[in-house]
Order: structure tokens, then C-alpha cells, then sequence
């Protein structure tokens, strides 16, 4: 029992600095499996939100989740989340980095004030893939406690899928971590 909470704790997300918070995950492989999940539209819209890359770096491209179809189980969503979660939500983004089966970045939370960053790195350890999800910019511990509990969800999505098992609701994920990153940021 030990060592798994030992692991549990190992997902969580860590403050960086000030402005910047890390996740590593470990998923199975192969890496193209897993580059497909960050880059291919579709596939990211099974963990995260779906829509296509640009073909270049610099350039714009719309994104779109909804964070109750990310699973076949339902929960409903908290009450400040109702109305995103009911019609989705779009954002326009641009690609800062592309470097195929090692990286990709864009911005995040382009209608936000403070744009912040997103960069996604993976490392081949043997037959697993080590996902190392870095957001940057992160204008204040509000907005990283935010980001921080939603990427932990939607990292453990990601994790279920790169399984082949079916997830739970992005939900109910979410819930069980919901005041965890409040107490973790003090």
C-alpha cells in the first residue's frame, strides 16, 4: 500500500517557480502511440481537446474540449463549470514548437491576458515513454492551482487511454483533486 501511494504522489503536478508548473507522466509505449495522442487532433480530443495542428510553427489553429466527452462514463460537472462544460469551449492557439517524436508547444489560454505557454517533451525510457508536460507563464498561484488540477485530470485520461482502458469521468478525476493543488501551492 505504501508504494502506491508512493505513485499516486508522484502525479502530481510541481510548482516550478513562481510562474511555471511541471507533470511527468509514464506511459506505455511505443513513442509514435504516444506522439500520435499529442499531435494527431483527434486523438488529443480523446484525453484533452481536439483539432489540428498548423503546418508551420507560428501559425494559429482552434482547439476545442469538452471535458464530459473525454469519457464514455458520465459525471456532471461542479457548478462553476456547468456552462463551459454544456456547450465546450474553443480556443484559438498558435504552435511554438513542433520537433517530431521529441516535442511540441503552443500557447494556452490565448483569450486569457497573460497568455501562458504549454510544451509538451517525450524521452523514451525502454519500452515506456516518459511525458514531461511543462506550462509557462502562469500569471499568478490562482491560475496554477487552476491549470495544475485540470491538467492532472486530464493526464490521467491520457494515462487510462495509453492503457487501452477506459477512463472515468474527466469529472470525477478532477474532484479528487480539486483542493489537493490549493494546499500543495501554499
Amino acid at each position: 500500500q505504501q508504494s502506491e501511494k508512493v505513485t499516486m504522489m508522484d502525479n502530481f503536478g510541481q510548482r516550478v517557480d513562481a510562474h511555471t508548473v511541471r507533470f511527468e507522466r509514464v506511459l506505455p509505449g511505443p513513442l509514435e502511440k504516444i506522439w500520435a495522442y499529442l499531435v494527431d487532433g483527434k486523438k488529443r480530443g480523446e484525453w484533452f481537446a481536439s483539432g489540428d495542428l498548423p503546418a508551420k510553427v507560428g501559425e494559429n489553429f482552434e482547439m476545442y474540449i469538452k471535458h464530459s466527452d473525454l469519457s464514455p462514463n458520465k459525471s456532471p460537472p461542479p457548478e462553476q463549470f456547468k456552462e463551459m462544460d454544456a456547450t465546450g469551449h474553443r480556443a484559438t492557439e498558435k504552435l511554438l514548437a513542433l520537433e517530431p517524436m521529441r516535442r511540441v508547444a503552443y500557447t494556452f489560454g490565448s483569450q486569457h491576458p497573460s497568455e501562458s505557454e504549454v510544451e509538451f517533451v517525450l524521452t523514451p525510457e525502454g519500452d515506456k515513454i516518459r511525458l514531461t508536460l511543462t506550462h509557462r507563464k502562469v500569471p499568478d498561484r490562482a491560475y496554477a492551482v487552476n491549470v495544475s488540477g485540470g491538467w492532472h485530470a486530464h493526464l490521467a485520461i491520457l494515462q487510462y487511454k495509453a492503457e487501452g482502458k477506459v477512463p472515468p469521468p474527466f469529472w470525477e478525476v478532477w474532484k479528487e483533486t480539486e483542493h489537493t493543488y490549493e494546499k500543495r501551492y501554499d
